[in-house]
């Protein structure tokens, strides 16, 4: 997470993304307080949920657990996320975001009535030849 005094970044991947700001109040609340800081190799750790090891993150089945003991049922959230994603972006661009097989993202985004079906998966920066625009040769 990056502060530049006025807006608040979480870095996901490149480039980092603006958090709207009542989010980011919660953000930089839990940084302000979050656990395992308490040794003097982890003080300065840049990781969102610090691990227990200096440098590195929390493990994922542990952060689930915890997200789990507080109600929050971690397979039904990133089911409902990336059904989210579908009705938002095309199948193959979400499959090839977040790692799944381009089947498995066709058939929720088919169990959520979507509207990006008949998306052709192809590179789209190129322009037939012919047109005046794009990187097509003219």
């Amino acid at each position: 997470m990056l502060h530049d005094g006025e807006t608040t970044f979480l870095r996901l991947g490149e480039p980092a993304s603006p958090v709207p700001s009542p989010v980011a109040a919660l953000l930089l609340a839990y940084t302000a307080d979050r656990g395992n800081m308490n040794t003097a190799t982890n003080q300065a750790s840049r990781w969102l949920f610090p691990g227990r090891r200096a440098g590195q993150p929390t493990r994922p089945d542990h952060l689930s657990a915890l997200l789990g003991e507080i109600g929050i049922p971690v397979a039904t959230a990133r089911g409902a996320a990336i059904r989210r994603q579908l009705l938002e972006l095309p199948a193959p661009f979400v499959a090839d975001a977040l790692g799944y097989h381009d089947k498995i993202t066709s058939r929720l985004l088919r169990e959520t009535s979507g509207t990006w079906s008949r998306y052709a998966a192809d590179e789209h920066i190129r322009s037939p030849a012919g047109w005046p625009w794009g990187t097509g040769s003219s």
